[in-house]
């Protein structure tokens, strides 16, 4: 077994053990509530393997209102486990945990007031009602600024299979607070007439299911990749699988090796928020507008890939841990998949004078996984090719968060997609922090965008256009917006290292799929976000600047916290420790097609090698096998079986550590 890394996620071992220190402490009081550990990234590196680790810890003391940061060490060949100190934290403040959002839901619907506004609407079984605790943060009720508060979405269930996303209580809105579990205040809209049509969308619901032919992926010699722990070598890179609460999955020391030569690009790489705002006035939904991992955490919400068929080919599960709201360890069984997947063509010439044609496949590795926020599911896939690009592509899927609507009514903020059920309008966006290393430790970033050449002696036939630098030298700087009309793009450069003409390598940054924020000025929307105004920011590597929103935003003030705030240093970036945060987003005006359950969209960001390596890094990629070729498969072939196989549901191990072979019929 590989001894302990730096950067491994938590174990199960090391959240019980300074669990178990903190619980011992009275000041928490006799129900505490847990939001979080993580490791002490920045005390952690230097640490050799197997010793303890530096860790913080978020626990809540409801009854006195009272909230801490405690900080610790586990246990390791240089240590006994200890708590080293307790900082206080702002009680309303910490994030919300999957558990604290179930105590709050099963106490809201036994609630009174709420009982006696569902009977109203002819619902009398509480048991088939759901109360998700959604954030308020900016929309506090007067009095109450000073309370941990969440409002509630209320949906209804015909029966307990049904899917309760597709039948919205309109007009309810319950006002929460999350530590007495009392509603402090039920808004009443009026009753509207509920969704009189299923929205299931399991096998069958609309039909018989259609035919579809079975397609296998197999590689009868196994993967390409190795993993020795958490460490995983594949085509010439290397790099570390990190898992924290706050931000899911991390990729660490992300470097590819050039001949004889381990060259870093990236120090880490992790989504490090995520903004969903709604953009419809509504009163169920105008205070839609949610930091999914700033205030909820992307571990707890991974999705365990026991079930299902996610990923295809040789798959190599990993196990996440992370702690609950009881202060308890738990694991997600194969929480993250990696496989290697074919991509087309690598590059490819037919010489037509010769006839001769030389053509390469491509491969990337993906690393992926799932976060399911509570209605919507969004799928994270960090893929890594052969020729030195890195990407990262998202993918959105789940059920559409809906609003009921009355009779006759046209929505003005959103699309119909059932009778009165109403989608509004809304957007997501990602935050992606890159701790870059290109080449070493030091970098700069570089704006490069297209301009005509003006001089009518250089460009006398109108046709030459050059490509501008603009060097971000310093943090007030670096809010940037990405411009198509001007090819646009970024390049890291290292500030150490130059190519064989001279320039300094890097790597380039697109941003292919961004929007804009639809909101009035100084509205709460566009004040909790200030960070969606860019497309790109950058900042000098500090310690304790680890979330772009800020350390805790739930119910933060509508005030600049996070990289807006950062940005008033206004420190050098030419020769840094560089941290580049791209923004990639959606304007989700959405589709009948979306509803009952929505077809995947897919959004992203790539980096790719620019002046890094001396020429084409794949011209030592090998032709494909001839049995490879495409060719039509002979009648007789088709169905016959490849090397071993199995599916989710099959008999075949899916233990974590293990790699599998996957197919879905």
């Amino acid at each position: 077994m590989s001894a302990r890394h730096w950067s491994d996620p938590i174990t199960p071992a090391e959240i019980a053990e300074i669990s178990a220190l903190v619980r011992a402490d009275d000041r928490i009081g006799e129900r505490p509530r847990f939001w979080g550990i993580a490791v002490e990234e920045s005390l952690a590196r230097v640490l050799a393997d197997d010793q303890g680790r530096p860790v913080r810890l978020v626990v809540m003391n409801p009854d006195e209102h009272a909230a801490w940061e405690v900080t610790g060490w586990t246990s390791g060949s240089d240590r006994e486990a200890v708590i080293s100190g307790w900082s206080p934290v702002d009680a309303k403040r910490p994030g919300v945990s999957s558990d604290e959002a179930r105590m709050v839901a099963v106490a809201a619907r036994e609630n009174p007031l709420l009982k006696e506004a569902l009977a109203k609407r002819g619902i009398h079984d509480t048991s088939l009602v759901w109360v998700d605790p959604e954030s308020i943060t900016g929309f506090e009720p007067a009095g109450y600024e000073d309370r941990r508060l969440s409002w509630g979405s209320v949906w209804h269930r015909e029966t307990p299979d049904d899917n309760g996303y597709a039948r919205p209580v309109a007009g309810l809105v319950p006002i929460i607070d999350l530590e007495t579990f009392e509603i402090i205040e039920l808004e009443d809209h009026g009753v509207l007439p509920m969704a009189s049509e299923t929205g299931n969308y399991r096998s069958g619901t609309w039909g018989p299911d259609r035919t579809v032919a079975p397609l296998e992926i197999t590689q009868p010699e196994g993967p390409g990749f190795t993993v020795d722990g958490h460490l995983v070598s594949w085509q010439g890179w290397q790099f570390r699988l990190g898992f924290t609460h706050r931000e899911g999955l991390v990729l660490h020391d992300v470097s590819y090796r050039d001949g004889e030569v381990d060259r870093p690009i990236l120090k880490r790489a992790a989504i490090n928020e995520m903004y969903v705002p709604y953009l419809d006035s509504d009163p169920t939904a105008y205070r839609k507008n949610f930091f999914d991992w700033g205030e909820y955490g992307a571990g707890p919400l991974t999705a365990s890939l026991e079930l299902g068929c996610d990923c295809l080919g040789e798959i190599r599960y990993f196990d996440a841990h992370y702690i609950d709201g009881y202060g308890e360890a738990k694991t997600i069984v194969n929480g993250i998949c990696m496989h290697e997947e074919d991509d087309s063509i690598l590059w490819k010439h037919v010489n037509t004078r010769t006839g001769e044609a030389d053509v390469r496949r491509h491969r990337r590795l993906v690393i992926s996984f799932f976060a399911t926020v509570a209605n919507y599911d969004y799928g994270f896939y960090w893929s890594i090719y052969q020729d030195g690009a890195i990407e990262l592509e998202v993918k959105l899927t789940g059920i559409l968060s809906v609003s009921g609507i009355d009779d006759g009514i046209e929505p003005a903020f959103g699309r119909m997609v059932a009778p009165n059920v109403q989608a509004p309008t809304h957007q997501h966006y990602f935050a992606i922090r890159l701790d870059t290393a290109v080449d070493g430790p030091k970098n700069r970033l570089v704006e490069m965008h297209a301009e005509v050449e003006e001089d009518e002696e250089l460009n006398p036939w109108g046709n030459a256009v050059k490509m501008v630098a603009t060097t971000i030298a310093s943090e007030k700087d670096a809010a940037r917006k990405t411009d198509a009309s001007r090819a646009v793009h970024w390049r890291v450069e290292s500030t150490e290292r130059t190519n064989r003409y001279g320039e300094p390598t890097s790597y380039k940054i697109s941003l292919p799929n961004t929007t804009r924020l639809f909101a009035r000025p100084g509205s709460v929307v566009e004040r909790k976000a200030p960070f969606v105004a860019n497309h790109l920011w950058a900042s000098a590597y500090e310690p304790t600047e680890r979330f772009i929103a800020g350390e805790y935003p739930n119910q933060a003030p509508l005030s600049a916290e996070g990289i807006t705030a950062w940005q008033e240093a206004d420190r050098s970036l030419d020769g840094a420790e560089l941290v580049v945060w791209p923004v990639i987003g959606v304007h989700h005006y959405v589709r009948p097609e979306d509803w009952p359950i929505m077809p995947l969209h897919r959004i992203g960001f790539r980096m790719e090698p620019d002046g890094f390596f001396d020429r084409n890094p794949t011209l030592d990629v090998p032709p494909s096998a001839p049995k490879a070729h495409c060719h039509a498969a002979p009648q007789d072939a088709l169905g016959s079986a490849h090397g071993a196989h199995g599916s989710h549901g099959s008999a075949l191990p899916m233990a974590s550590g293990h790699g599998v072979a996957c197919h879905c019929d």
